[in-house]
């Protein structure tokens, strides 16, 4: 016995689709922000890596000048106290400051080692700035606890030549207060202190993080909540 086929046939022969069942309705809710405020403390030191003001218009001085760029040029002396002041984020106001997409990127990367998409994270967690840097207008967090002080470290640049560059190093015992606004629907508020622990021991922020993605880091930049709340 044939059996027979569920699509019709039209007049011309051609096969028709089955009819179409009823469109479904796709509810989209609100979106539900919380803000979770935690006090972080660096559990190593913390060493800036500002790309100055200085570096990005000698950049654009070599882009301008072409080919002819380093045709006779000499070889400027390096002011090693002027170049780690430039490698601070100084506030409008002048104080001290960690850019605030630095603890985000560290909880977006966290993600990966509690099996939630990144990507999805990228919509969900957000760092709430104190102010901004007087050159570039980055976002900052603010170092409440802890002075920079002048640090020299041996690394290589990208042609691989090694070289002696100034930077900025805050202590063990630095502290910050961190504001993060997430998506409540997607995370709770443990949810969120623990991905930010997480984000202080398994990756860090700044120079010579445990996550850096050209080495495999020196352990600077972890931290630690030892206090948090909600805003209300």
């Amino acid at each position: 016995m044939t059996k027979k086929s569920s699509t019709a046939n039209s007049p011309d022969g051609s096969r028709k689709p089955p009819p179409k069942g009823p469109k479904q309705q796709i509810t989209i809710a609100a979106p539900n922000f919380q803000t979770a405020i935690f006090q972080v403390r660096g559990t190593s030191q913390l060493v800036g890596n500002k790309f100055s003001a200085r570096a990005r218009a000698d950049m654009k001085a070599k882009m301008e000048a072409g080919s002819t760029a380093n045709k006779g040029a000499k070889r400027k002396p390096k002011d090693f106290k002027k170049l780690y002041r430039e490698a601070i984020h100084f506030a409008v106001e002048g104080w001290e400051g960690i850019p605030a997409p630095a603890f985000r990127n560290a909880m977006i990367s966290a993600c990966r080692m509690v099996g939630y998409q990144m990507t999805r994270a990228k919509l969900c967690v957000f760092v709430e700035a104190d102010g901004y840097d007087s050159d570039d207008d980055t976002p900052l967090v603010r170092i409440r606890k802890g002075k920079s002080k002048y640090g020299e470290h041996l690394v290589r640049n990208d042609t691989g030549v090694a070289d002696l560059r100034p930077r900025p190093v805050w202590a063990p015992g630095w502290e910050a207060t961190v504001r993060v606004k997430f998506d409540a629907d997607q995370f709770t508020l443990e949810d969120v202190a623990n991905l930010l622990s997480r984000a202080g021991v398994q990756c860090g922020i700044l120079a010579g993080r445990p996550n850096s993605q050209q080495s495999n880091g020196m352990g600077w930049g972890c931290f630690e909540i030892v206090n948090q709340r909600s805003e209300k």
